[in-house]
């Protein structure tokens, strides 16, 4: 009988194209996921992996056999699912990504009323970029996701995934304390002509979206510093290095010589909860969903109040 873990193992090398990669997908070592390969070849009789100059790549027959894994690892899942649905307890286990602000804004109150109300469920919870967020929760590989899209730039769904909207997270622009525009109320992109910028680094989501809308606004951004964490780029600012937009989910404790300025018309992104659609019925991931939701109602609660 064929293993499921060794299946998982080859269909990730599948998936992912190295045992490197496959390997931080499953969160184990590569040598790991190379022992569960050289056990499946035993268990089927066939080389499944060849060099490939420095790394190695998977035989036909190996391809065939992770065809057939992705549709057994599929018809587990839905059991699994089912099984669950039909106890309808808050049991087993989730794979959870969010990208960093989430991580710290939302995840702690999230899963700190999931284990008050569910201490038979176990969380795993990862950091991730909302794109690959995306990807391994279509894939399978995680079962629900939080991730953020700018609205005035849309992230497409793909076709197989739910989603429920968390918040709206309105951004404002962070200028140094001493700027002539600091004591402004509210003030437009345009104004922002020959600024320096502070931004995430180049290929995330926030840093294209900045770069996107500067130019937009007829700005051609001058990136001064980079820096992925908000409180990172508004300690940049306080410095009297440059401007940065800064969503409110991302600012914990703003500097001294720092001033946040609203922008018009408004920037903001929206912040939703994705996870498969067949995988839906999974009492666990209701229970996840619900406890996002009201993490998220507490944090705008809490702007309202500030």
């Amino acid at each position: 009988m064929l293993d499921l873990n060794r299946l998982k193992a080859l269909h990730a090398v599948h998936v992912y194209g190295s045992v490197g990669a496959a390997a931080d997908a499953l969160m184990v070592t590569p040598s790991a996921v190379s022992q569960q390969i050289a056990k499946l070849e035993r268990e089927t009789g066939a080389r499944l992996m060849e060099r490939n100059g420095r790394g190695v790549r998977l035989t036909d027959a190996a391809g065939l056999l992770a065809e057939h894994a992705e549709r057994i690892l599929a018809l587990v899942e839905t059991a699994e699912a089912d099984f669950e649905a039909l106890r309808g307890e808050v049991v087993g286990r989730l794979n959870v990504a969010a990208f960093p602000t989430a991580v710290r804004g939302l995840m702690p109150g999230a899963l700190a009323t999931l284990r008050t109300r569910h201490p038979d469920l176990w969380v795993q919870l990862n950091e991730r970029e909302p794109e690959r967020v995306m990807r391994e929760v279509a894939r399978g590989e995680l079962d629900v996701g939080v991730i953020q899209d700018w609205l005035n730039r849309p992230m497409a769904l793909p076709d197989g995934l739910s989603k429920a909207t968390l918040l709206d997270d309105v951004a404002d622009v962070a200028v140094p304390a001493g700027h002539a525009l600091a004591g402004r109320k509210e003030l437009e992109l345009a104004e922002l002509n020959g600024e320096l910028w502070i931004s995430s680094t180049p290929g995330t989501v926030c840093h294209d979206w900045l770069v996107f809308t500067l130019r937009n606004a007829s700005l051609e951004p001058v990136i001064a510093c980079m820096a992925d964490e908000y409180p990172t780029q508004l300690a940049l600012v306080a410095a009297g290095l440059g401007c940065a937009i800064v969503p409110r989910l991302g600012r914990d404790c703003v500097p001294e010589g720092v001033r946040l300025v609203p922008l018009r018309p408004r920037q903001s992104r929206r912040i939703y909860a994705v996870w498969r659609t067949d995988a839906a019925r999974r009492p666990a991931i209701r229970a996840l969903v619900e406890a996002l939701a009201e993490a998220s109602r507490s944090q705008e609660n809490a702007w309202a109040v500030s």
